[in-house]
């Protein structure tokens, strides 16, 4: 089975033949190119057009992050699974308001769903309000007769969920609002993080598939942005990104020792990030046992699960119903 691979130090990447290795501080590492899904680069990567040839032939992306962890680009191999008839019927979804407000929709009650999973794993630290308030938002939904109000519905329900946060995380990770770019604590820093991962892990996951990544429903496609990533990552975050920080702030793994705070604005240091990245990895790691399909699938591939279920959709088979946790 193909690995995720982390590449947390500057260096350079060199072919040899048929055989790639990262040079770094002396050190050199062959990557087994064979047995590499995707890679994530977190430090200054030099690399030439024979390695970008062969990691392409072998169909391995690699996504790149600045210095503050945040995603910035990826080398995305030629798409090797297209169809004219799958863009022309995503397109239409888009186009059409209907359509697009169904979808729109769909995503938000997903995405609230695993939120309320996640408060109701800590309703005895008095989240009564945040559960009552985010339910009775959703309700809301169908009421909701455009892009931007259901827009606003989705940002009042993750301001709420965040609210809730400080009841059950330690003190030192309290915080007031959602900031981005910079984060200005600890917690802002650790979602900020985590939410990038999943911004290219879903992107990779779009790339085994017929979908294109730019043409979205709940947020507006634009340049520069894969924008279909942003509305599966709506339904992901809760399942991924934010029980990867519950565990990590929860069970002291990481605690102020491990970020770098400026002036305004607090970041990952290298040993923060290595220890947010294994267990991001554990995570996508973890099984369990489909209850349509009936065998046990990785949380990595529930993401692949859901790119095919929007298929199915937009091809008229079967309508679209957003992932649920249902464990």
């Amino acid at each position: 089975m193909k690995k995720n691979y982390y590449i947390t130090k500057d260096g350079i990447l060199r072919r040899e033949k048929n055989t790639v290795y990262f040079e770094s501080g002396g050190e050199r590492r062959i990557l087994p190119i064979n047995n590499i899904y995707v890679i994530y680069a977190y430090g200054r990567i030099t690399f030439s057009s024979g390695v970008v040839s062969y990691l392409s032939k072998n169909g391995v992306p690699i996504h790149f992050f600045n210095k503050y962890g945040w995603y910035e680009a990826s080398l995305y191999p030629r798409e090797t699974i297209l169809s004219g008839d799958m863009l022309v019927k995503q397109a239409d979804h888009y186009l059409e308001k209907e359509k697009r407000l169904f979808l729109a929709r769909e995503f938000i009650r997903g995405c609230s769903y695993n939120i309320l999973r996640n408060l109701e794993r800590y309703k005895d630290n008095g989240l009564e309000g945040e559960i009552e308030e985010i339910n009775s938002l959703s309700a809301k939904l169908d009421e909701m007769e455009s892009i931007p109000e259901i827009m606003s519905i989705e940002g009042n329900i993750w301001n709420t969920y965040y609210h809730g946060f400080n009841k059950f995380l330690p003190t030192s990770f309290r915080f007031d609002k959602r900031t981005r770019q910079p984060p200005e604590n600890m917690i802002n820093c650790l979602i900020s993080f985590g939410n990038s991962l999943l911004y290219s892990a879903i992107l990779t996951e779009i790339y085994h598939t017929q979908l294109n990544p730019t043409i979205s429903f709940l947020h507006e496609p634009s340049e520069r942005r894969f924008s279909l990533c942003l509305d599966l990552a709506e339904v992901f975050k809760p399942l991924l990104t934010d029980r990867t920080i519950f565990k990590l702030v929860n069970k002291r793994m990481i605690d102020e020792k491990d970020f770098r705070k400026e002036l305004n604005y607090c970041l990952l240091n290298d040993k923060g990030k290595r220890i947010f990245l294994e267990n991001w990895e554990e995570r996508l790691g973890r099984t369990i046992k489909h209850r349509t399909l009936g065998r046990n699938v990785s949380y990595q591939r529930l993401i692949r699960l859901e790119c095919y279920k929007l298929i199915k959709h937009l091809l008229g088979e079967k309508t679209y119903k957003a992932f649920r946790i249902w464990w």
